[in-house]
Parts: structure tokens; C-alpha cells; sequence
């Protein structure tokens, strides 16, 4: 019986890869077609829309010409960035108060996070309840959240103006004046969305080794020195992907004021950038060419941030 002889080694007695490949017979094609599905549907329903939206930018379209519209090169642009322009003041204005947005939930997301995720990292009973109490919010759509919140900060008949009542004080317009419309935006987003960041940070604290925290205490650490020596260090890649994910979605705000607001109070002073694409493309005057144009915008912007962000927390274990 005869038996194949292994492939020669290569020259000074080193497979390449392709020798590796010969010899556990793997075909060169093999991995692309583990990746093809996931890279037809990303194709698909990433893709397509982005370079479309590209080409849609370019174009002087509203709902009824669509991808037939006038080519206008970069016309839409120059209206973003013409300060002479109407449409200049208002696109900056939504944009800026999408930058507030992102600078006022964050830190404040990231923050209750970690302290949440530090207190359910105890042992004591019930804390697998209070895990599934926490993370119930995110399970519900934004339709629910915006009409729960509006219900509960609305001027007549809302649950906190109620409360205000009974201790005989006079409630602020919560929807219809700044800070507040602000603050019950904020306190909506952080109630929806805290539970998801307080159990990824919660599973990465568990992956840290009790040792670590024993030998502290040997040493005399109490337990916020173990928490800024230990704990913060040890999670800055978890940090990291919590932090930009967070980015992104409070860059992504559209329901919460839309439903709570209306993008008020009546200046539009919470009115994020992506309601205001939205109602310039879908909603008087239907320029669906400019709204494509401040998508592209946005979205280069959100790249930046994101740079930033990986660059500023980024380290070798990142």
C-alpha cells in the first residue's frame, strides 16, 4: 500500500502558506465563501443605499423624480455651506443640536452604566432580577418610550406635574421650554437605552480575575482605588466599544423629540439634524436631493467622531 509523501518543504525548511493549504487540502477559495452570504446582505442593505444616497445628493430630485432628477453637481452642498443660504443656518442649527444631545448623554450613559453595572456585579439575592428590571426598557420600541415619557411630562394631567401639585410647587413646561425639553429628552434616552450598556459592562467586569481585586486589598486598596486601579483600566476595550456604539446612537436621535417635542419648543431648539433631513426629504418642500446631501454630511461627521473616539481610548489591548 502506497501513501502519498507530504509537499517538500519550502527553501530553508519553511512552509509558506500555501504549502499549509497543499497540505490540509484547502483551496485558496475556501474562507471567501464562509464570508460570501454576510458580504452580499451587507452589500445589499448597506451598499447600495450608501452609494445611492451618494449619486441622490447630486441630483436636483424631490418624491416625484426620484434618481430622474435634474444632475446639479454639488449645488446641494453649496446650500449646506453657503452662509447666505436658508437652508444654511437651519441644517447647522439641527447639527449642533445633535452634537448637545450626544455631549449631555454619553457621559451620562456611560457614567449610570458603570454604576449600575458595578452594584449588579455584587452578590447578594435577586440581583439576576434586577438585571432583567434594568435591561426590560431597551426591549421596547421608541413609539413606547416617546409616548410613555410624553404622557408622564406633559403639562395637564402628566404624572410629574401631579407630583409637583401634591407638594403645592409649580411644575416647569418640561416639553415647551429649554432646559427641560432637553432634560426629559435626556432622562427618556437614559432610561430606554441604560440597560444595554450596564450589561455589557457588567460582562466585561466579570471577566476580570477576583485576584487581582484580593491582592489590592492585601495591599490596603479600598474599594474605589480597586475601581480606578483595577476596574476602569481593565475595561477600556469594552469602554471603547460601548462609547462609540453610543455615539452613533445618540447621533441617530429622531423619536424621541419627534414624539415628545415635536422639535420644539416652537424654534426648533430640539429638533436633531436627522428629523430635520427627514422632514426636508419626506415632509414640504420633498428635496430629496438635499436631505441626500446632509446625510453624506452627517454621516462624514459621525466618521470623524468615531476617529477620534478610537484614537483617544484606543491601546494595545483595544
Amino acid at each position: 500500500m502506497t501513501m502519498n509523501a507530504p509537499p517538500a518543504p519550502s527553501v530553508g525548511g519553511k512552509r509558506t502558506r500555501a504549502d499549509v493549504r497543499r497540505r490540509i487540502g484547502e483551496k485558496w477559495w475556501v474562507p471567501y465563501l464562509f464570508i460570501l452570504p454576510h458580504l452580499a446582505v451587507f452589500a445589499f442593505m448597506i451598499g447600495y443605499p450608501f452609494f445611492s444616497g451618494l449619486y441622490i445628493s447630486l441630483l436636483d430630485a424631490d418624491n416625484f423624480s426620484g434618481i430622474n432628477g435634474a444632475f446639479v453637481g454639488l449645488e446641494n452642498y453649496r446650500q449646506l455651506f453657503d452662509p447666505s443660504h436658508r437652508q444654511f443656518q437651519r441644517f447647522w442649527q439641527t447639527l449642533l443640536n445633535t452634537v448637545l444631545f450626544v455631549l449631555m448623554s454619553v457621559p451620562a450613559l456611560i457614567a449610570v452604566a458603570l454604576g449600575l453595572a458595578a452594584i449588579l456585579n455584587a452578590k447578594f439575592r435577586g440581583r439576576t432580577f434586577f438585571r432583567a428590571i434594568y435591561f426590560a426598557p431597551w426591549t421596547l420600541s421608541v413609539a413606547v418610550v416617546g409616548l410613555l415619557w410624553f404622557w408622564i411630562f406633559q403639562s395637564r394631567g402628566g404624572l410629574i406635574v401631579d407630583i409637583f401639585g401634591w407638594f403645592g410647587l409649580t411644575s416647569p413646561g418640561w416639553l415647551s421650554s429649554q432646559p427641560w425639553a432637553w432634560l426629559s429628552i435626556l432622562i427618556a434616552t437614559v432610561w430606554w437605552t441604560i440597560g444595554f450598556n450596564t450589561i455589557i459592562l457588567l460582562a466585561g467586569m466579570q471577566a476580570i480575575s477576583a485576584d487581582l481585586y484580593e491582592a489590592a486589598s492585601i495591599d490596603g486598596a479600598n474599594k474605589w482605588q480597586q475601581f480606578r486601579n483595577i476596574t476602569l483600566p481593565s475595561l477600556r476595550p469594552i469602554l471603547l466599544l460601548v462609547i462609540t456604539l453610543q455615539i452613533i446612537a445618540s447621533f441617530n436621535l429622531v423619536g424621541q423629540p419627534q414624539i415628545m417635542t415635536n422639535g420644539g419648543p416652537p424654534t426648533a431648539q430640539t429638533t436633531p439634524v436627522l428629523l430635520h433631513l427627514y422632514n426636508t426629504g419626506f415632509r414640504s418642500p420633498f428635496d430629496i436631493g438635499l436631505a441626500a446631501a446632509m446625510a453624506v454630511v452627517v454621516a462624514v461627521v459621525m466618521v470623524v467622531v468615531s476617529v477620534i473616539n478610537f484614537r483617544f481610548f484606543s491601546s494595545e489591548r483595544a
